[in-house]
């Protein structure tokens, strides 16, 4: 059983041990940080394990209902279908998200008290600014997925999530939510500390840490979130410097359209996609979710793959595991077992929680935000270009006609911003990312509950429900942290 009371941090990740006369040494050596190597190991554990895809996604109007009798019906994914409160701390859960992240910000915050104590940290300076970095995403995530949105020209004094800077060395901590403005401050200082220090060949892998690309991308979503425009513009572009964002998007097109459908499972979260830019491994259940009750299904994969704005359709491909059961062959579990002997182990997901694709896209909502719509179609097309089935540069440019025409409006910039909030619905279908949208955009979410006799009703969570907020776990008021209303 899991002490859920402690879930504000990780306890005693990196702690002195008090009976230290054992031998006089420390039972586990890595607790004394003594050196590069062994604050580098430590940060691999400064990424939240922990999947939001099933309850942001489930939430959100990528989802269906199936009908009665259709599909598993397991908690993670009804729950989040009907805006209900999930206090369970198992998999795919808000709880086990939370406890994820702040176990997250615990191994970054150990590594930089262990750099700071550093007699030189010149050898240290890329880990400090990955620890940073870490630092600042998982309290973003945090505060997205726990608090109000971010409301530019506003106060932002609503109440924020505990935004932690040092290691936890007391059972029950007090803390104090502070708002969202101060937590986004928090955010902000720590990613423009830390982004300069970022250094690539300071990792075996670089996708599983805050690479260059990947630090960029993130600061670009989290000024969108700020409506900052121009630092918008600026990060996502720094992603793809020389601007060559079309050889770095995922293939759909052309590679992806000659793969198998194992190939496709196989292939789209690995390392060496060159849209990938942050990879996390998540203990998780999301890639065995094959025939959900509620996900996607007919209706939603009728959606993505109609004629789209260009006038042709989307190269994505899917597979049904026998209809209504839909999947975008994204997901590849991997199953690790508790011993080399054992038959029984634990799912894991790997997440790319940070793409070039996604990074384009919002490049392209800053420059229609700024009225930089010639700039905000190049980006359309260049983004199209790998997405459109049999794709012809005359024939399926996106122009501000064509916009006009398909979503029924005549101003620019809300044709623009359509259009590429529809080809990031379509996108990230199965990913949990649309839910982000919904939060920026106040977009009501209505969702249809079929009962028995195959008539349904209506479920609809307003623009500023407060169920928007997913809930905190409830074992942090022993912390003195309030729960979100409801």
């Amino acid at each position: 059983m899991k002490k859920l009371y402690i879930s504000i941090v990780a306890l005693a990740l990196i702690s002195n041990f008090g009976c230290k006369k054992l031998l006089e040494q420390s039972p586990d050596q890595r607790t004394q940080l003594n050196s590069v190597d062994k604050v580098a190991e430590l940060l691999t554990s400064a990424y939240p394990e922990g999947n939001y895809i099933a309850f942001t996604e489930t939430s959100s109007d990528n989802a269906e209902d199936k009908g009665p009798g259709i599909g598993d019906e397991a908690r993670e994914i009804v729950f989040p279908y009907y805006w209900k409160d999930n206090d369970n701390y198992t998999e795919d859960t808000p709880t086990n998200y939370w406890n994820a992240c702040y176990t997250a910000i615990a191994s970054a915050n150990a590594a930089l008290e262990a750099i700071n104590k550093a007699s030189d940290q010149t050898a240290y300076l890329p880990y400090k600014g990955e620890a940073l970095v870490a630092r600042a995403y998982a309290h973003f995530m945090l505060v997205t997925l726990f608090s109000k949105t971010y409301e530019a020209g506003t106060a932002n004094d609503s109440p924020g999530i505990p935004y932690v800077t040092s290691p936890e060395k007391v059972v029950i901590g007090q803390y104090s939510r502070g708002t969202v403005a101060s937590v986004y401050a928090g955010i902000e200082k720590d990613l423009m500390e830390g982004l300069p220090l970022l250094k690539n060949t300071a990792y075996k892998i670089p996708k599983y840490h805050f690479n260059v690309a990947a630090g960029n991308a993130f600061a670009a979503r989290f000024f969108l979130f700020k409506k900052d425009y121009d630092k918008v513009i600026q990060y996502s572009s720094a992603v793809s410097p020389s601007n060559t964002f079309a050889t770095i998007l995922r293939p759909w097109n052309t590679r992806y359209n000659t793969y198998t459908l194992d190939e496709m499972y196989l292939y789209f979260t690995q390392a060496t996609e060159p849209s990938t830019l942050l990879l996390i491994e998540t203990p998780s259940s999301w890639a065995r979710t094959y025939t959900p009750r509620y996900g996607y299904g007919q209706t939603i994969n009728n959606e993505v793959f109609t004629v789209n704005v260009t006038g042709a359709r989307w190269s994505y491909k899917s597979a049904y595991y026998g209809q209504p059961h839909y999947s975008m062959l994204k997901w590849k579990e991997y199953f690790v077992k508790t011993s080399p002997n054992a038959t029984i182990g634990d799912p894991y997901t790997i997440v790319p929680v940070l793409t070039a694709d996604e990074t384009l896209l919002n490049r392209a909502e800053a420059y229609a935000s700024t009225g930089q719509n010639s700039l905000a179609i190049q980006d359309l097309n260049m983004y199209a270009s790998t997405r459109i089935l049999n794709y012809s540069a005359t024939a399926h440019a996106v122009t501000l006609a064509k916009i006009a025409a398909f979503y029924g409006t005549t101003d620019p910039k809300t044709g623009l911003i359509t259009t590429i909030l529809d080809f990031k619905k379509k996108e990230f279908t199965q990913e949990g990312l649309r839910w982000f949208d919904i939060l920026r955009y106040k977009i009501p979410v209505t969702h249809r509950v079929y009962a028995l006799n195959g008539s349904f009703t209506t479920i609809e969570l307003a623009a500023d429900d407060p169920r928007k907020l997913f809930q905190l776990p409830s074992q942090v008021t022993l912390s003195g942290i309030t729960l979100n209303p409801r």
